[in-house]
C-alpha cells in the first residue's frame, strides 16, 4: 500500500470506528498480532484490550469524538496529530463522572504490517490536560 492509503485508512478507521463505536470491526484495520506501545496497564494486548479499553471509554464519555488535526506518512509508518473530546458521564477507570466536558490533543503513530493492516501502535497523550479539565486533578495555582 501506498503512503497515502495507510494515511487515508488510519483516519477511516478514527471516522468509521473510534467515532462511532462500531468497535467489532477493529479487525478490518489491525493484523492478528497487533501490539499497542501504548496498551493501557491492566488490559489485554492486541485488538481485544485495545476494544475494551475505547468500550470503557466510549460508555464514560457517550459523545467522545476525535478530530485528525494533521497526518504524515513516510514509509509504514503514519502519525496522527489529534484533538479528542468528551463529557464524561460514567466513571472510567477507578474514576467518577464528573459531567464536564475535556479536549486534549494526542499523538499517534502507527506502523503497517505486509498485510496492509495496522500491526504496531504508540501514542502520547496529554491525559494530565484532561484530569485537570475534568477537575479530577488539579491545575498550577489550586
Amino acid at each position: 500500500m501506498t503512503t497515502e492509503q495507510n494515511k487515508a485508512n488510519v483516519k477511516r478507521f478514527v471516522e468509521q470506528i473510534l467515532n462511532t463505536g462500531q468497535l467489532d470491526r477493529m479487525g478490518e484495520f489491525f493484523t492478528p498480532d497487533f501490539v499497542d506501545h501504548a496498551r493501557t496497564p491492566g488490559y489485554p494486548p492486541g485488538i481485544e484490550g485495545t476494544k475494551q479499553f475505547f468500550g470503557e471509554l466510549r460508555a464514560a464519555f457517550p459523545d467522545f469524538h476525535y478530530t485528525v488535526d494533521d497526518s504524515i506518512a513516510d514509509g509504514d509508518k503514519v502519525v496522527q496529530r489529534a484533538t479528542g473530546h468528551g463529557t464524561m458521564k460514567g466513571p472510567f477507570q477507578g474514576m467518577p463522572a464528573t459531567g464536564k466536558h475535556a479536549m486534549w490533543s494526542e499523538i499517534h503513530t502507527v506502523r503497517y504490517g505486509p498485510s496492509g493492516k495496522i500491526l504496531e501502535h504508540w501514542a502520547s497523550i496529554d491525559q494530565l490536560g484532561m484530569l485537570q479539565q475534568l477537575g479530577l486533578a488539579p491545575t498550577p495555582g489550586q
